[in-house]
């Protein structure tokens, strides 16, 4: 059996055959030169391009300016409420508040404005009324708010009260405080030692005086009737 040996060729063979390809070249070339024809004739004009009869932008024909419609701009809310916020506020106490009378509760200029530690008592159109002891009045125009805090069955029970809810009834101050908190948030008196407890007796001390006022056993006009008719308040006669 014949062994394979692997082919050896040698590098001159390679030189062999690149020198043979390069005179096939140079042979081709001599024949392209050798068979070229005279001088090229001149080609022919090319057509005219046709024109789409889609394409107008040239189109002298359609040279003529196009009206549009032009619609004026939409009023400015920005100059008719420069303001929006407020606008947006005194709307709504407009609405909330037509008589002004809680603005004027909690008015700054009042001499008789609610301050922290008084307590007051809230009357709701649905539900039982809540006392307790003011302890923060944030006034935030439509959101103005109170915090007020009591003692219920020995537990300690705080609300938020807004007094523009159409739900408040009535905002009455039962008992004013001794005297005037330094501080403008009464936080501490959540801890038991600051803390005033149950307000109940202070409450009923409070309407008791009211009806007594408002029968006229006390000989002490009611600023409520006395304002509904005037006449009594003048001649000193408690309406009845």
């Amino acid at each position: 059996m014949a062994s394979t040996a692997p082919t050896l060729w040698q590098s001159s063979c390679w030189s062999r055959l690149l020198r043979q390809s390069r005179q096939q070249r140079t042979c081709m070339r001599c024949l392209s030169t050798a068979l070229a024809t005279t001088p090229s004739q001149s080609l022919p004009p090319p057509l005219p391009r046709l024109r789409s009869p889609f394409r107008i932008l040239n189109d002298t024909t359609h040279t003529s300016p196009k009206k549009i419609k032009t619609y004026p701009p939409p009023p400015s809310h920005r100059a008719k409420h420069p303001f929006p916020v407020a606008d947006w506020q005194a709307y709504h106490l407009k609405e909330l508040d037509p008589s002004g009378s809680r603005t004027r509760l909690f008015d700054r200029d009042n001499p008789d404005v609610p301050n922290v530690g008084d307590i007051l008592l809230v009357t709701f159109k649905t539900g039982d009324p809540f006392a307790g002891v003011c302890l923060v009045i944030k006034r935030r125009g439509v959101d103005t708010g109170i915090l007020l805090r009591n003692k219920v069955l020995l537990v300690g029970v705080e609300m938020w009260v807004k007094i523009y809810s159409p739900n408040v009834g009535a905002i009455e101050v039962v008992k004013r405080a001794e005297k005037r908190a330094r501080r403008g948030k009464l936080y501490y008196m959540r801890k038991p030692k600051h803390d005033k407890g149950s307000v109940e007796k202070e409450v009923e001390e409070y309407l008791k005086r009211r009806r007594l006022i408002r029968s006229g056993a006390l000989g002490v006009k009611d600023p409520l009737k006395s304002a509904k008719n005037p006449s009594s308040s003048r001649s000193g006669v408690g309406a009845r």
